[in-house]
């Protein structure tokens, strides 16, 4: 962010809203955050009534799982017409509300900080498989990168993708690696592979080139045979079949 105008979007949810089976406040954030928005804050409240005119609270006798959820965020005007569209979708029936502002100030990392490292589903007919190796033991930020890469795949619309631990190998360093034992400190390959089309994956490329400090990177054109899957009944996690594909 620099100083000057901006605009700051205010997104108001309930608690108990989901999107794909998460809740959607989490799915929000996950999106902002992987479309590197400059900063985000999610805040609850204790009492307060929507659309319905129904009001919920919280006390000791009543815990209601449909309190208001507020996120903020500033950005430049450009970077939200961006992402709007995504966000009326994500947002459901919760209410988007964008303020002109300005930025007087914007925050900065402390200099003992230092940033993180580099960092409608239907299918058919042509598209592109990627593969990315890593290390088990590689990080991005303070997670696990594999875990961060299939956030980073979802909050971007990415169709599916699976994630694969080797038991034997070797890399660009010549050093075997192999399963060890249960609680053994993590250090084996992981190979994540990930079929969309090739717009969307190119277009995901330079975010994997962020993340991925020292890996390799693939692509295979493939043959979508059938993707398909069935609504969910509510409550029920979302695990949809992996799709069947031929590779040229």
């Amino acid at each position: 962010m620099q100083p000057g105008k901006a605009v700051k979007v205010t997104i108001y949810l309930g608690e108990g809203m989901t999107h794909h089976g998460i809740p959607v406040y989490s799915s929000i954030l996950d999106f902002l955050f992987y479309h590197r928005i400059a900063g985000a804050t999610v805040t609850k409240g204790i009492a307060g009534w929507g659309a319905d005119h129904i009001m919920h609270s919280t006390n000791l006798l009543d815990i209601s799982d449909r309190l208001p959820i507020k996120i903020e965020f500033i950005e430049t005007r450009k970077k939200v017409d961006e992402i709007l569209g995504k966000l009326e979708e994500m947002a459901g029936t919760g209410m988007i509300e964008i303020q002109e502002t300005t930025v007087a100030k914007p925050a900065t990392l402390p200099k003992t900080s230092q940033p993180p490292s580099h960092f409608d589903l239907k299918l058919e007919g042509k598209a592109q498989m990627m593969r990315i190796f890593i290390s088990e033991e590689d990080r991005w930020g303070n997670k696990p990168l594999h875990e961060a890469l299939v956030e980073a795949l979802r909050a971007n619309d990415i169709a599916g993708v699976t994630v694969y631990r080797g038991i034997l190998g070797y890399g660009a360093h010549r050093r075997i690696r192999k399963d060890k034992l249960l609680f053994a400190a993590p250090h084996g390959s992981i190979m994540l592979t990930v079929i969309d089309t090739a717009e969307k994956l190119r277009a995901f490329l330079p975010l994997v080139d962020q993340m991925v400090e020292e890996g390799l990177v693939v692509f295979s054109d493939v043959d979508i045979i059938k993707y398909s899957y069935r609504t969910l009944e509510a409550g029920e996690q979302e695990n949809p079949p992996e799709p069947a594909i031929t590779q040229e």
